[in-house]
């Protein structure tokens, strides 16, 4: 399970500490809740944990999509799909 620490800052903060909430963010492995007016506005977190979320996200999507195509019986048996690889490999080469 993804457990995402958060830090709320207030705007004026990312603004006049940016090098130390940019450095929260990549060594606490943190998000960073920015405000506007008390209220949730942007969130800052590192690049890194931001491609790792990325890639998870996408992961799921796909998780989904082939849950539906089961619901929807859209499958087909794994070696006519192994078969179909190595036609598309035998092609390229």
């Amino acid at each position: 399970m993804l457990a995402l620490q958060e830090d709320i800052r207030p705007s004026a903060d990312l603004r006049n500490h940016y090098n130390e909430i940019s450095k929260e963010c990549r060594e606490n492995d943190e998000a960073v809740i920015i405000t506007v007016n008390g209220r949730g506005d942007t969130v800052s977190l590192s690049y890194e944990k931001y491609k790792r979320m990325k890639a998870r996200l996408e992961l799921l999507e796909l998780l989904a999509e082939s849950e539906e195509d089961v619901r929807q019986g859209r499958t087909a048996p794994i070696e006519d799909t192994f078969n179909d690889l190595r036609n598309i490999l035998k092609e390229t080469k």
